[in-house]
């Protein structure tokens, strides 16, 4: 099964960015990229990718006890 191949601008709207940033990320060889000739096309699971390389899972804190002292002492 074939990938299918995004423009600079489509794969901008799937990230929801503009096209420069991904000419950067290519640029910079931050993300997969195809050359065809001239023109330059992203995978579409370079993008799918890109997003779950840089996603961040919520972590859930403890609550700490309040204290109970202010800065001078305790609290009225």
């Amino acid at each position: 099964m074939t990938d299918r191949l995004l423009t600079v601008a489509e794969a901008a709207e799937q990230l929801g960015t503009g096209e420069r940033f991904i000419r950067r990320l290519i640029a910079e060889r931050r993300i997969r990229y195809v050359k065809l000739g001239r023109p330059v096309r992203v995978p579409e699971s370079a993008v799918t990718e890109y997003i779950e390389a840089r996603t961040v899972e919520p972590t859930r804190r403890t609550r700490t006890r309040t204290r109970t002292r202010t800065r001078y002492g305790r609290a009225a």
